[in-house]
């Protein structure tokens, strides 16, 4: 056989593989908007913007968001998985079947939503309160730090979190329930009436609170900014006459051993030579994401010197594509007290700096004024 007939070979096989991978079922890669080369965080960003995009509770009645919102879950739980998501890749949806992947046809779609959301749109979801206005009685809110480092967010990641969460479960037995007061009148005698408030209450089957391990994925987004909240519906505490509170995590911006951030803007401090500070210098700075900033000074660089680079900052959180700006603060080491200079040395230093500038006092002190 002829070389170009083995390329032609080669090139109609792989044609058929793709056909054949394309019939097996759903494009799992085109329903998340994806690569075929997509990592992981991808794969989360994904399916948590599609997944609110397509909600039932956001498009009640809408059969084709339904449909659709299936398909993103069984594109989500397949992908998120590394085993699955080999055999996907060689044989489409149906590889997959026999392991209970792919061919659901609904409900689990709101166990995988609940882990990125809580409890999804329905009661209380992104209306928020909805519950309250309802009357219907509701659980505390409950709040959580939760410590991010300035790595994740600026490129963003997902943080899983362990959560005992308090459910409710069937018990032996009735309770009193929707207790309320009533205004009761009563006849005292001919023509004399009294009217007393009074506890009234419901008889409901018993229940008990039972701690359900859960594990939630807390989506840090790119330059969210310190003290930011994030909030799971009905992940707070439970209410026997009605629905859960919310679960708030709030980021605590844990300290960096180079940055400091304020706002979308980035603060560094670098360590120059006396030598340096005097002759110029060419540094670079690893950035957050691990890319390299590079630093050129050919002037003299005073201590205290600030420099500053555009767009190497914080992404802003409204705008990613946005970047604060980077203050690079310098500091000049001077010889240690114990070194010293021989006098041609010294004689050198003077021609060179040439600074006729005598020793003078003077008051540079600013000292906040007594009240």
């Amino acid at each position: 056989m002829s070389r170009l007939s083995t390329v032609a070979a080669t090139a109609a096989a792989v044609v058929l593989l793709m056909i054949c991978v394309v019939s097996a079922g759903r494009d799992f890669y085109k329903i998340l908007e994806i690569d075929r080369q997509a990592n992981l965080k991808t794969i989360k960003k994904s399916y948590r913007r599609l997944a609110k995009q397509y909600h039932p509770d956001k498009n009640q009645g809408d059969e084709t968001a339904a449909q659709k919102f299936q398909d993103i879950a069984s594109a989500y739980e397949c992908l998120s998985d590394d085993d699955c998501r080999k055999k996907y890749d060689r044989g489409g949806e149906d590889a997959i079947k026999d392991q209970g992947h792919g061919g659901h046809g609904g409900g689990f779609g709101d166990s995988f939503f609940s882990s990125f959301f809580g409890g999804g749109f329905g009661g209380g979801g992104f209306g928020g309160g909805q519950e309250e206005e309802r009357g219907v009685a509701r659980g505390e809110d409950v709040t959580v730090p939760l410590a991010v480092t300035l790595e994740q967010l600026f490129d963003g990641d997902f943080v899983e979190v362990m959560r005992a969460k308090a459910v409710t479960k069937p018990a032996p037995g009735t309770r009193k329930c929707n207790c309320r007061n009533e205004m009761r009148t009563k006849q005292m005698g001919p023509g004399f009436f009294t009217q007393t408030m009074e506890k009234v209450c419901d008889k409901c089957p018993n229940l008990k609170y039972v701690a359900e391990d859960r594990v939630l994925e807390v989506e840090v987004e790119s330059g969210m900014p310190d003290g930011h909240q994030i909030k799971f519906w009905g992940e707070g505490e439970p209410h026997l006459d009605g629905t859960h509170g919310d679960l708030i995590f709030v980021l605590n911006t844990v300290k960096h051993p180079r940055f400091q951030r304020r706002g979308d803007d980035l603060f560094t401090n670098v360590t120059i030579s006396l030598q340096d500070a005097l002759v110029g210098f060419t540094t670079q700075i690893q950035h957050l994401d691990e890319h390299t900033v590079a630093v050129e000074r050919a002037a003299v660089t005073p201590h205290g010197f600030v420099q500053r680079v555009v767009g190497e900052g914080m992404p802003n959180f409204e705008q990613p594509s946005r970047r604060g700006t980077l203050f690079i603060t310098f500091d000049v080491k001077f010889p240690s007290s114990t070194h010293t200079f021989d006098d041609a040395a010294k004689a050198d230093l003077r021609r060179v700096l040439d600074q006729n500038i005598a020793p003078r006092a003077h008051n540079d002190l600013d000292f906040p004024k007594k009240r």
